[in-house]
């Protein structure tokens, strides 16, 4: 058995990048935690805890030391709740999120009515739509999307780690719906990269198992792209594999999400090759 791994896999620049100030700013005395875990993974989320970062889920269970900012970003209530409670906070936006963030703050205050395509219930998505002053609409579906009225100015970001297939084709239902309409296509390179590296593994292989957090949505989506090509399977850790996955299997292929760190990568791929 051959055993295959994604051009494109594992950690993008933002979240190495957000794992590089949690550990810059990690506290021995338990007084430095991120708000929400780090990123969508929960054995990197375990690790830094070791290293000393925590994860709260409110400001209101932190007294004193330092908040970090996850890479899904916040809205602006949360920097003026830190600032009022004397905490030290550390930014560890992904740059992309940002930028989605103050496109659909500009846009708002623009006067255009702001679309946001997206999972409702993802931080990032959240974390957008605060930047609005909470007026946003959420849509994730064509169907959503034919579903609005029309506005006179319509403005249009996405979720980055959103599919680049589906952002265009909601995005063209949506441009029915306004004649003065912005599309600002806020998905990040690494998202595009690692999708069509995925897609093309999984179009020459038996079998993908695509590695990550279970509330990762960049690797579910992973998982679905690869599932349209071939047996699919989403694991979090090399400890998941099951023999029979690889019976009568010739080509298997590996691809993780954007929040995957290295070394479980490495642990999926020795365990499949040691099956082989």
């Amino acid at each position: 058995m051959e055993v295959i791994l994604a051009e494109h896999l594992g950690f993008c620049y933002g979240v190495k990048r957000a794992i590089e100030i949690a550990r810059e700013n990690a506290s021995p005395d338990g007084t430095s935690s991120t708000l929400g875990p780090i990123i969508h993974n929960p054995q990197m989320v375990e690790r830094l805890k070791e290293e000393g970062v925590g994860t709260v889920s409110t400001l209101d269970e932190m007294q004193k030391g330092t908040v970090i900012i996850r890479s899904h970003g916040v809205g602006p209530s949360v920097y003026a709740q830190a600032e009022q409670r004397g905490l030290d906070l550390v930014d560890a936006t992904c740059p992309h999120v940002k930028k989605a963030q103050l496109s659909a703050k500009q846009l708002s205050e623009e006067g255009y009515t702001v679309v946001i395509i997206g999972e409702k219930n993802h931080p990032e998505v959240k974390s957008i739509f605060e930047w609005t002053a909470q007026r946003a609409h959420i849509i994730e579906s064509e169907e959503e999307a034919a579903a609005l009225p029309t506005f006179g100015k319509l403005g249009v970001v996405c979720q980055t780690t959103f599919s680049s297939n589906r952002f265009r084709h909601i995005a063209s239902v949506l441009l029915d719906k306004s004649r003065d309409i912005k599309i600002l296509r806020t998905i990040c390179t690494a998202t595009d990269m690692r999708q069509s590296a995925a897609i093309e593994l999984a179009g020459r292989v038996d079998a993908m198992i695509v590695v990550g957090g279970k509330n990762s949505a960049n690797t579910t989506r992973l998982a679905q792209l690869c599932s349209e090509k071939c047996q699919t399977y989403h694991i979090e850790t090399a400890d998941e594999l099951q023999s029979d996955w690889l019976n009568h299997v010739n080509k298997i292929g590996i691809t993780a999400g954007a929040s995957t760190p290295d070394w479980i990568i490495k642990e999926v791929f020795k365990q499949c090759q040691s099956r082989a």
